[in-house]
This record gives structure tokens, sequence and C-alpha cells, in this order.
């Protein structure tokens, strides 16, 4: 997640711009650049690293007095994240300048029809290709460029556009990315969070999907893709600035279980093609998919889950074997690796120690090493021969929630891709999966609506202190994260099993008034995981389960349910994951409890 910024008025642009990007620390960044109409020129300065290295750069140069600009924090999805790639990015005449958040899933066609026309580009980034369109159509008004630009891109974005020959008008556009603007006496504001201008404005109108907004310093104008002007709601801002940060949300944890329709997105945005077919840049060709014999997974906490329901997927879908390994362990037990194994070390920060530790001793076994990281250039990036990318965003809560089910789709669409290139699968087969995964993010928006309801049933458990959470097949893993969830940020004792392993001894601390959480979404193993529940209700247990919409017969012995939609077995456990996660941070707030910041947890585990 990337932070925009932009001014328009009678005050030097610059200090407004670097103490809104400052403001957008918070939530991530690799990179920071600022764009300035200085003297008739457009003035740009990028700096890879902190916001204090791009204040360095701009004072070696002497910075710029203009009095409109646009600024950007990146967080890298294209390209590492160095100065060149930085945004803003510019055009062959240096007359346009263009920030972007969102990841546009058809550049790269649009930049080998720029090409061919004679463009030059200077950056591995999406995003520059939007400074070329702009460029290409120079008569045009920028508005109408922008809007032009926006009918031909596809996947989210959002972005601020500046021109030297407009010195005054900054142009923004968003379709799935937030964007603002704020309004002011005599000056305006474009940004993607209202705390990147709080300090100036609490007038803020919020541009929704598939609009553009030309900002002046008097005045504002929304129109339609069409050009046609619509009205601008404006609404008064109450927060303070922790607040704005957060997005009127109480914790970050709770902002980023509901960003993760968004996150999913951007995970699956231009990875899967309008066959249906799962298209992956990530170095991986499909002879060495096809080459590989074994496969290895290491990870740590909640990777670790998601790595095991990725061996379910993988070996479901492609029939290779699967090890999943707990990363601190893998390399002391000597396991069996050569060149046709392939060893997927999965970490959000892509720095865990544990599991970089194991995928530098399996290189050095002659393995082929991939990476599903959240951030580029990464130590674990760094370290790979292929890197798939899981695109969350910046997670700021301590407790991995859209950063899980982000890991969860990689892995499902890295099993397809596998499954294509072995032939193991045939492509109706392989399109009925990607259709179901494509419906994610909305089915995500749907669950999300339900969230009180989960939060009421956590809350009536805000004293327990023992939950088993059960689960079989692709479910068990959520189980386990669901476990995982309620001890990270609520400190109760609560443990992941499979359903059917309670018999052999667990079952004996099954007692009356002991909460039993089962998943159990539609499954092959949906009978058996019924039938170990009803063994719980007979020992007492209390009963909550977690069921595809339609089940009736978990409605017959669950004291409790929590309802998701409807998706294929290996696609489900992106659903069922998320009201288990409102539900232990009910518990959590209920105990009066901090779930950004958990006693003894960080976010980012450095050392062995």
């Amino acid at each position: 997640m990337c932070g925009i910024v932009g001014y328009v008025g009678p005050r030097p642009a610059q200090p407004i711009l670097i103490e809104g990007l400052e403001r957008l620390e918070y939530r991530g960044y690799d990179s920071a650049g600022v764009a300035v109409i200085n003297n008739g020129a457009l003035g740009v300065t990028r700096n890879a690293g902190r916001i204090a290295g791009l204040v360095e750069a701009l004072d070696a140069v002497g910075g710029y007095e203009g009095t409109s600009g646009i600024g950007h924090t990146r967080w890298a999805t294209h390209g590492p994240p160095t100065t060149g790639n930085a945004h803003p990015h510019l055009d062959c005449s240096t007359d346009v300048a263009v920030v972007h958040n969102g990841i546009i899933e058809n550049y790269q066609e649009l930049k080998d029809e720029l090409i061919a026309s004679g463009h030059v580009f200077s950056s591995d980034t999406d995003t520059e290709v939007l400074a070329h369109m702009v460029e290409s159509m120079a008569d045009h008004s920028l508005g109408d460029a922008v809007r032009e630009v926006m009918k031909r891109t596809d996947g989210a974005l959002a972005i601020g556009v500046m021109r030297r020959s407009d010195p005054r008008l900054v142009v923004g556009a968003r379709r799935g990315s937030p964007l603002i603007v704020g309004l002011g006496e005599g000056e305006n504001y474009l940004a993607s969070d209202i705390s990147a201008i709080l300090s100036h404005t609490r007038s803020m109108g919020v541009i929704e999907d598939d609009r553009v907004v030309e900002v002046t310093e008097d005045s504002v104008m929304l129109t339609d893709l069409d050009g046609a002007q619509l009205p601008l709601a404006v609404r008064e801002i109450e927060w303070d600035l922790e607040s704005a940060e957060k997005e009127g949300y109480d914790d970050f944890m709770l902002k980023e279980i509901f960003e993760q329709p968004r996150a999913l997105r951007d995970t699956l945005a231009g990875r899967i093609n309008d066959r249906g077919e799962v298209v992956l840049d990530i170095g991986l060709t499909p002879q060495q998919a096809r080459a590989f014999d074994k496969v290895f997974v290491v990870a740590c906490g909640t990777s670790y889950h998601a790595g095991l329901m990725g061996k379910y997927a993988i070996e479901r879908w492609t029939r290779i074997p699967v090890e999943i390994d707990i990363a601190s362990e893998f390399r002391y037990r000597d396991p069996v690796l050569d060149s046709k194994t392939l060893v997927i070390g999965m970490s959000q920060s892509g720095e865990t120690a544990d599991t970089l530790a194991a995928l530098q001793y399996a290189r050095a076994q002659g393995a082929y090493i991939m990476s599903t990281t959240n951030v580029v250039e990464s130590s674990m990036a760094r370290e790979s021969h292929a890197v798939l990318y899981t695109r969350a965003g910046p997670e700021i809560g301590v407790a991995s929630t859209k950063t899980f089910v982000c890991q969860l789709v990689t892995m499902q669409l890295l099993a397809l891709y596998l499954a294509h290139h072995r032939g193991s699968l045939d492509d109706a087969t392989i399109q009925t999966e990607t259709t179901a995964m494509r419906r994610l993010p909305e089915q995500t928006e749907t669950l999300l609506q339900s969230a009180e309801a989960f939060a009421e049933i956590g809350r009536r458990y805000a004293e327990t202190r023992d939950v088993f959470f059960l689960g079989r097949g692709v479910s068990f893993p959520i189980a386990l994260e669901g476990a995982l969830k309620l001890k990270e940020i609520a400190y109760a004792r609560a443990e992941g099993y499979p359903a059917g392993e309670m018999k052999h001894g667990p079952i004996a601390l099954i007692e009356d008034g002991v909460l039993v959480v089962g998943v159990a979404t539609n499954s092959h193993l949906h009978l058996k995981t019924m039938s170990n529940m009803e063994e719980m209700k007979a020992r007492g247990g209390e009963l909550l389960m977690v069921v595809s919409e339609g089940d009736q017969e978990a409605s017959r012995i669950a004291d409790h349910i929590m309802t998701v939609p409807a998706a294929p077995e290996l696609v489900s456990p992106v659903l069922s994951v998320v009201p288990l996660q409102i539900f232990s941070y009910a518990i959590a707030k209920a105990r009066g409890l901090d779930v950004d910041k958990p006693r003894n947890l960080a976010k980012t585990v450095t050392v062995e």
C-alpha cells in the first residue's frame, strides 16, 4: 500500500508534501519522491530508503520553491526498491509526472505499444506507462488525457498527475485503490489517506471508482470517465491523527482484516488470464516446473499454516509429494535434497531468521529455492531463484491477517501453475478453480458484512481460557491458525487439532462447557468432521462451527454457527479463516488487550 499526497495553492509545496509523506510512514514504504513545478520546470527528486534521505537529497539540489506538486511513498510490486523505480515517474520529455498506487494488470501490453511508437522507458515499474500514455496525448487537456488513460488500463490504481504546461493543476483518478481530496481556502489537496493532509484541512471528499478529479487552488471538479461533471460529497473529519492513520478503525488489526478484499484483488491481479490460466512472472520456467520430483515448504507461525494448506493444494493438483517443515527444525534434521527438489520458504517480511537460514541451507545442497514473501528485495527474495510476492501491502498489526489470506492464494496460484505445466490437471478443472479464486475478493467483502455477528459470538466467550479448534483436510491449517490468533492476541490457551485425532488422547480434556470450534466447510471430509464434532458434543463440549452457506446439518448440533460463502474445497480456507480472525479479535478487545502489540511478540523475528 503506497502513499500519495498532492497540493495546489499559494504556499511552497515541498514542505507540505514532505509533511504528508511523513504522515504516511506508518503504512510502510521502501522509497519516496516528490515532483514540483519549479520556475517553469518540473523538478523531481527521488530516493530509495527513508524520507529523511529524500530530504537530504532535496537539500543537495537546493529544494524547490514551486507552489504545486505531488509526492509518493512506494511499496515495491514491480521492480526492486531503487531510486530509479521510485515515484514520481516521468515521460520522455520530462513534461509529465505521475504517482500511482495499485497494480496495472495490462501494463506490459501498453508498454510494448509505447516502445513501438518510440517511447523510452527508464524504470522496471508498471507505473511509468502512465506518464508515457499522457505524453502521447499532448493535444488533450490533462483531464481528458487521464480519463483516456483510465479507460485503457486494467487493474487497481489511484493516480496523481502533473504536467509542466499546466502548472496550477493536479489531476487524480481512482479505481480500486483509495483516493481523497481535501478542500482548503485558496488551496486544495489530493491524498491516498486522510492522515496525509489532516493537519491542513478537515474538509474531505472521497473519490469513488472510475472517477477523475481536477484540482486547482480555487476549484475541485469531479467527473466520470466520459467527462460528465458530478457532485462531490464533502464531509468534515472529526478524527484525530492516530484515528486517521487507522482510517477510523479502532486498531490496525481490524483495519487490516477489512483490507483483505483489496489485498486479495492485488494478489490476484494479472495472474489469471482471460482463459482462466495462471500466469506467473516469477523466474520459474515450464521446464523447471516439470523437473521437480519433490517439494519442501519451510515457514514459521502463521506462514507455516499457509504452507500446510499449500501442501494439500500442490499434492492434490500436481501429484508431487510435499513435506512441510517448521523452519527452525528443517536444517537440523538433515533432509534429503537435490537439484530436482523445490524448496519454498514463506515469510511475510522475507527476513525471518529461521526461514532464511533454512533456504540458505537448502540452496547449499543444490535445491531450487523459491520464496513467497510480501517484501520486494527482502533477504529471502535475494536468496531465491524465484520469488512469488503476496502483494498484501504493509501489515502493521503484529498478528497476521491479510498476509495469511494472500499467502493462501499465492500457494493456490503456484499449485495450479505447476499443475498446468506438468499436465496433471486439465484446462477445464484449472478454469473452475481460478474462476472461484476470482470471486474471493467479492465474497470476502460480503462475509465482512457479518463481522458484528461474529464479534458478538466472540464477546460471549470473553472469559474462556481453554479452546479447541478442530478441522480435517484443508480445514486443519485453518484450525491451527484460529488457535494461534487466540493465543497471540487474547492470551487464551487454544489448541488446533485434526478433528479425527481427538479420540487418540486430547478428548480426555473435553468436559461440560469446554468450547470446541469446528471448521467444517464443504469438503469430501465434511461428514467425518461432523461425526467428530458429535463426539465433542456428547462429552459436554460447547460447539461453535464455521460452515458453508446452506449447511443444515451443523445447525442441528452446534450452539453457534458462523457461515461463510460456498467455495471449492481447496479455495474455501481463504474464507473460513475470516470469522476466526474476528472471533479472536472480539475476545481480546473484550479483555481490554492491545491487539496491535501483543505481549512478548514482534512483527519480524530476526533472531534464531
